[in-house]
């Protein structure tokens, strides 16, 4: 999925075949990650703990994995 940090409105879309995360929160000290993992779990009804960060803690491209 792409991650866009620092949006002015947050959502989350799928744009060409993938899926695009617009997030507010600003890339420092993993805050992003933290706001897309959040924004996901609950998109899916989901708990956050069941998501993980494979790839991409400090790339725009990420892989979540759904455990």
């Amino acid at each position: 999925m792409r991650v866009t940090p620092g949006a002015k409105s947050e959502e989350i879309a799928v744009e060409s075949g993938k899926v695009t995360v617009r997030v507010r929160a600003k890339p420092q000290d993993g805050a992003a990650n933290d706001a897309v993992l959040a924004m996901l779990a609950k998109a899916l009804n989901i708990a956050p703990s069941r998501l993980t960060l494979l790839r991409g803690a400090t790339s725009r491209e990420k892989l979540v994995q759904l455990g």
